[in-house]
């Protein structure tokens, strides 16, 4: 019987697979612009990647070249490792009492990271941006130095000390400049489908945690409607979860990745379908100025509040044009604006479920 791969090779598959399937279905939809421009990357402190990346040139003379679906996308993958700093390791204890940590000693451990990252930003006001992340963090005992051998890019090490701690992370959220209530149910339900054969609790758990994750304090608003958000999936009890679902929710490695793939499985079907029905909907110049102060809302929340793009760039040999690579090609914010205050406008009516989160699934998933 063969031996079973390593997680950090079953996931690194994963999301190589997971990356081509959803580039391929933008694509597809747009068949007349250009293709996604594939950049592959070596990290040299250990580790690779390739991002995925839609931008139109804005000195292009081709009229045709303005009237794509998407204005900006990107669809990024990274497999990295490396050594983490006792700082990190002591911050991450937080979750993972298992991790060991000797403040005297001033050592540091090897860690394995692999995940995909995509934020889709159509052009027509009415199609929702999108985001979605889902990843693998791994951290190992220091390896015997006798043993050691350069690590490979894309392979768990030969040498690498035995895994003392592991966890999941990732989700997906919709953030419309308009909105359209079925739309912001067809992601839901969607999303609930691809979590409830995995444990009924997991969907209400991480919706509410997507919710709070993505607020933006200073607006007194979320970024978006939400969807799901998640971290530190492991065998240990949850604290976002409830004493009883503790007992059922999925612990293996096995489980939990099973429960991650569908997720990031159902991406296609949770975007696409509210991107073909919304990219050709006319719009006016004023809906156009609305979706670029959300937009600005998107900057200030990825760049004041959002852990992962603080993470990656604090992270030594980062890639800084793949981390801000979420970030919307043009984004606006006007002093004062009066956009959204009038009552009964469709502004209006999106800042109140930006203000006051509500239930998007419904009892009966699509």
């Amino acid at each position: 019987m063969a031996a079973t791969k390593p997680m950090r090779d079953q996931v690194t598959d994963y999301i190589i697979s997971l990356q081509t399937s959803i580039v391929e279905a933008l694509e597809k939809l747009d068949p007349s612009a250009a293709p996604f421009k594939r950049d592959s990357w070596v990290r040299s402190e250990g580790g690779l990647g390739q991002s995925c990346v839609f931008a139109v040139d804005p000195e292009s003379k081709d009229a045709t070249a303005h009237q794509t679906i998407l204005e900006k996308a990107g669809v990024n993958i990274s497999v990295v490792h490396g050594q983490l700093p006792p700082k990190a390791i002591a911050q991450m204890r937080a979750d993972h009492s298992e991790i060991p940590y000797d403040p005297e000693s001033g050592k540091s451990l090897p860690f394995f990271a692999a995940g995909l990252s995509l934020v889709i930003h159509p052009r027509n006001p009415h199609a929702p941006t999108v985001h979605a992340n889902y990843r693998y963090f791994e951290i190992s005992e220091a390896a015997e130095e006798s043993d050691a051998t350069p690590p490979q890019l894309y392979s768990a090490d030969k040498a690498q000390g035995k895994v003392i701690a592991w966890w999941f992370g990732g989700g997906s959220d919709l953030t419309p400049s308009y909105l359209y209530p079925e739309d912001a149910a067809h992601f839901h339900d969607t999303l609930k489908s691809a979590c409830d054969p995995h444990h009924e609790a997991l969907y209400p758990a991480f919706k509410k945690w997507c919710d709070e994750y993505f607020y933006i304090p200073h607006r007194k608003e979320t970024r978006g409607i939400g969807g799901i958000f998640f971290d530190d999936l492991s065998p240990a009890d949850h604290k976002r979860l409830s004493e009883e679902a503790n007992k059922t929710k999925p612990k293996t490695p096995e489980d939990i990745f099973a429960f991650v793939q569908s997720c990031g499985n159902s991406f296609i079907q949770s975007y696409v379908p509210i991107l073909e029905k919304r990219h050709a909907t006319p719009w006016t110049d004023t809906q156009r100025r609305w979706q670029l102060i959300r937009r600005g809302r998107y900057v200030e929340f990825n760049l004041v509040y959002d852990r992962g793009t603080k993470f990656g760039l604090q992270t030594p040999g980062a890639r800084i044009e793949s981390i801000l690579m979420s970030l919307p090609e043009i984004a606006r914010w006007e002093y004062m604006s009066d956009m959204g205050t009038q009552e009964d406008t469709e502004e209006a009516k999106l800042l109140a479920v930006l203000r006051e989160p509500k239930e998007w699934a419904t009892t009966a998933a699509h």
